[in-house]
């Protein structure tokens, strides 16, 4: 079966994506990176204004787009999250691979955010988040606002 090519170029980005993740987090297979980068997507957005959640959710290729929004209730308010360690360990709980060690997989999953997505948006979600939070997005994305002002 020939796919469309925009098609195929998602799945091809997403591929690469989960590849990224894969090799970066030492993760066992592209299942186990599906499984991480699904987790801490959906944690994060619930995490995020309205708005900022979707100005994020335009960062990403389309099949991940669709990762992202799954199950999404956007009239929920933002769910409000003050320590690393109970987003850390909230993270853990929502479906995410046993083997995987929490913080060190989402911390990965915010490189390879920042690595691929626009650094201002970046910038903006990291704006949102609390300081103990910001810690675990790579440094050059901590502090992309300061660097560019």
């Amino acid at each position: 079966m020939t796919f469309p090519p925009s098609v195929a170029r998602t799945v091809q980005k997403t591929q690469e994506w989960l590849k990224e993740l894969s090799d970066n987090g030492d993760l066992a297979d592209p299942q186990e990176a599906y499984g991480v980068l699904r987790a801490v997507l959906h944690h994060l957005r619930d995490r995020l204004t309205l708005e900022e959640a979707v100005d994020l959710g335009a960062q990403l290729p389309t099949l991940i787009r669709g990762i992202y929004y799954e199950g999404w209730q956007p009239r929920r308010p933002a769910h409000r999250i003050r320590s690393r360690q109970k987003f850390v360990h909230e993270v853990a709980e929502k479906d995410f691979p046993n083997a995987v060690p929490s913080e060190r997989a989402i911390r990965d999953v915010f490189a390879l955010l920042a690595h691929h997505c626009d650094p201002g948006e970046i910038s903006d979600v990291i704006g949102q988040l609390p300081a103990e939070l910001k810690e675990l997005w790579p440094k050059t994305a901590q502090t992309f606002r300061e660097r560019t002002a």
